[in-house]
């Protein structure tokens, strides 16, 4: 009788124990998921040159306050479009490839209008306009979360990967925690580059900095080109096929 409850004692161990060992994995594959389909798109580091521009002469203590805005904006705007993205683009009658145009026009209008602004523009419009942190912290959904840190881009990865979880896994806890953190490591990773840009400049110099400037500005605008491409042409193919 004693050998058989020990039996059963560790077939139960050994379940609980694969059963654990299954879970962990499981959050280890849905955090590398998140942060490998996401890290390239959001590209923090990319983003630096382009974040130094729209706040020039904010201080280093509001620029560490604007950061980390950003960074908890990104989480958000990521942890949604994970979760509930699709009931959302449902709700209102959006298709997600609508939301790849209207985003890409976005980022077009954007990319267009740092690559034609000029240092001489800058030095300027630094002279007139007093250095306000309340008016930086207005910009730091828009444009600086939305659409140049998580644009629609990373939207749009976010809301597939959310779309695309295995039935009956939804409420799995490793599946929902290993998410959770995929975001969180991205939006640190948001905030340690938007924290450190000032010294990460100073490192590149100003010269090589005016031309990561340049080429951001151009990579930024012909992101919003293919985004909006990715739209249109699945919205053509879809009329076509009809």
């Amino acid at each position: 009788m004693e050998r058989e409850d020990c039996g059963q004692a560790c077939l139960a161990a050994s379940i609980e124990g694969r059963v654990v060992r299954n879970g962990f994995s499981e959050l280890v594959a849905s955090t590398l998921l998140v942060v490998g389909a996401l890290f390239p798109i959001v590209d923090p580091l990319g983003g630096v040159p382009i974040f130094l521009v729209l706040t020039r002469g904010l201080s280093d203590q509001g620029r560490a306050k604007l950061a980390r805005t950003i960074a908890v904006n990104g989480l958000v705007l990521l942890v949604v479009s994970i979760f509930i993205g699709t009931h959302i683009l449902g709700f209102f009658g959006i298709s997600l490839p609508v939301v790849q145009v209207g985003g890409g026009l976005v980022v077009i209008a954007t990319g267009w209008g740092l690559l034609r602004q000029s240092d001489d523009d800058d030095e300027t419009r630094d002279t007139k306009k007093p250095c306000n942190e309340v008016d930086y912290m207005r910009q730091a959904f828009y444009p600086l979360t939305l659409p140049l840190t998580v644009g629609p881009g990373s939207i749009s990865v976010a809301i597939t990967l959310g779309a695309n979880r295995p039935e009956g896994s939804e409420w799995r806890w490793p599946l929902i925690t290993g998410l959770l953190i995929g975001a969180v490591v991205i939006a640190v990773s948001i905030y340690v580059s938007y924290r450190f840009a000032e010294r990460i400049a100073k490192v590149l110099g100003e010269a090589a900095m005016n031309v990561v400037i340049r080429l951001s500005s151009f990579i930024l605008l012909c992101i919003g080109v293919q985004i909006l491409w990715n739209g249109l042409s699945t919205l053509l193919r879809s009329v076509l096929t009809r």
